[in-house]
C-alpha cells in the first residue's frame, strides 16, 4: 500500500499527472499542482484536529471512569472479602519472607548438599605487581614564577636611555638690515 492512499499506487499517480499536463498545459500545471498540496494540507490538519479531539474525548471519558472507581474504592463498594485460603496463602508468604536466608543446604529434602568451592592456588595466590621498565630521566628545567621572571629580566637589561626629543625645525631669523641704508 503505496502512493497517496489504498488502491493509488505508483503507476496511478503517473496516468493522472499526464492526463493533468494534457487537460490543464504545461504553463499552469505548477500553479494546479500547489493549490492541489494546499488543499491535501488543510484537509490533513482537519484531519489531525478531529483525531486530537476524538483522542482528548477518550482521555476525558477514562478519566471520569478512574474517578467513579476511586470514588467507590474510598466509599468501600465493590471489594470482596477474600476466602480462608487466599489468607492463609497470604500468612505463609509473610513468614516465608521474614525467616533469614539459610546457605549451604536446599529446601528439597532429596536434594543433594550445596558445598562450597575449594580455593585454587592459582587464583588465591598473590599477585606481583606489574612495573613498566624504567626509561632515563631527562633533565628538567625549573620553571620560575611569571613575576619573578619578570623582576629577574628587568633587573638584567641595563637602564634605558632618555629617549631624545624630535627635532623641530627652528625659523630662521629675518637678515639684519644695515641702518643707513
Amino acid at each position: 500500500m503505496g502512493g497517496l492512499g489504498p488502491g493509488i499506487g505508483g503507476f496511478e499517480i503517473l496516468v493522472i499527472g499526464l492526463i493533468a499536463l494534457i487537460v490543464v498545459g504545461p504553463k499552469d500545471l505548477p500553479v494546479l499542482m500547489k493549490r492541489v498540496g494546499q488543499f491535501m494540507a488543510k484537509m490533513r490538519g482537519m484531519a489531525s484536529e478531529f483525531r486530537a479531539s476524538f483522542d482528548e474525548m477518550a482521555r476525558q471519558s477514562e478519566l471520569d471512569d478512574l474517578r467513579k472507581e476511586v470514588a467507590a474504592l474510598k466509599a468501600g463498594q465493590g471489594m470482596y472479602p477474600l476466602g480462608a485460603e487466599a489468607e492463609a496463602a497470604f500468612k505463609d508468604i509473610n513468614k516465608e519472607l521474614g525467616q533469614p536466608l539459610v546457605t549451604g543446604r536446599s529446601e528439597w529434602p532429596d536434594a543433594e548438599p550445596v558445598v562450597p568451592a575449594l580455593p585454587t592456588p592459582a587464583v588465591d595466590a598473590p599477585v606481583e605487581p606489574v612495573v613498566a621498565p624504567a626509561r632515563p630521566a631527562k633533565p628538567r628545567r625549573k620553571a620560575a614564577s611569571t613575576a619573578a621572571s619578570k623582576a629577574k629580566t628587568t633587573a638584567d637589561k641595563p637602564a634605558s636611555k632618555p629617549k631624545p626629543k624630535p627635532r623641530t625645525a627652528k625659523p630662521k631669523p629675518a637678515p639684519k638690515s644695515e641702518p643707513g641704508a
